[in-house]
């Protein structure tokens, strides 16, 4: 059983990085700069969008943070949205979600320019990413690809589950494994809520990708050994015993899991990671569509 480790590839991504952008400050070029709206002061909104903001220092992006108050209006939003789209110093932004029920977050995501969007959320980059045309691909899916690419992870002709079809992880993720290319060229079966004898269906998975957001839903007899098990679930789990009151729980029962998984990632330290170097990644891909 080999640990994907998320947290080990996002560093080894983060140096990668930080090697261009020195390279671009000793042609007096321009660095790439990632801005981020949040709206309110939701704790785990607030905690996400600092670690962004400090994985673009550690890099040698420049970054901006956009804080707007909880009774903020939707038209309000739009105007510094449109602010951002024709700022030509930011090279991409992500507007941190959930927004205030105030706000139709359909209706802000389309507002961001396509060549802005490093979240890879807005329906043209969407379409893109499902025709296999060059675009900003969503940061957890790309993180998931670029951590099976690196440890060679042999998708082709493989029986991909995901569980979960979230526009964020779960339907993006299904497209992406049956893309023609490497990671990709699997066969897909994409499961939710409403799928019947999910256990039978798991279990006969080379690959599984769950993105379900419940706790241990993952069990030992749902899989099958020598699969590749990959876990986007993250909850925070009551724990008396924990110092923090609470602990990070995946969707997957790690510890009876992984005594089958030929690979599987960890909870924390797995695709979390992953996330935020890919948005880099993404910011970066944006700053050289604006340089052309």
């Amino acid at each position: 059983m080999t640990i994907l480790d998320g947290k080990k590839v996002s560093n080894d991504i983060k140096d990668e990085i930080t090697e261009q952008v020195k390279k671009m400050v000793a042609k007096g070029e321009k660095v790439p700069h990632l801005a981020a709206i949040i709206v309110g002061n939701d704790g785990a909104s607030l905690t996400y969008v600092a670690s962004k903001v400090r994985a673009c220092e550690r890099v040698g992006f420049e970054s901006t943070m956009v804080r707007m108050s909880n009774t903020t209006s939707e038209v309000e939003l739009l105007d510094k949205i449109e602010e951002l789209n024709t700022d030509n110093d930011i090279d991409g932004f992500i507007i941190q979600l959930p927004l205030p029920p105030q706000i139709n977050t359909q209706k802000v995501l389309m507002a961001v320019n396509p060549d802005k969007d490093v979240d890879g959320f807005h329906p043209m980059n969407f379409g893109k990413m499902a025709l296999d045309m060059s675009t900003f691909i969503p940061a957890t899916p790309f993180g998931i690809l670029e951590l099976m690419d690196r440890y060679g992870v042999e998708t082709k002709g493989k029986h991909t589950v995901v569980i979960g079809r979230s526009h964020i992880v779960g339907r993006p993720m299904s497209i992406l494994m049956g893309r023609k290319g490497f990671p990709g060229n699997s066969t897909v079966t994409l499961t939710h809520s409403h799928t019947k004898n999910i256990t039978q269906i798991t279990s006969q998975a080379d690959i599984i990708i769950s993105a379900l957001g419940v706790p241990n839903f993952l069990k030992a007899e749902m899989v099958k050994d020598d699969a590749v098990i990959i876990d986007v679930g993250i909850t925070r789990v009551a724990d008396d015993t924990a110092a923090k009151g609470y602990v990070i729980t995946g969707d997957v029962d790690f510890e009876n899991v992984s005594k089958k998984a030929s690979y599987i990632t960890p909870v924390p330290g797995g695709v979390g990671p992953m996330t935020i170097a890919m948005l880099l990644k993404n910011t970066l891909l944006a700053r050289e569509r604006h340089m052309q």
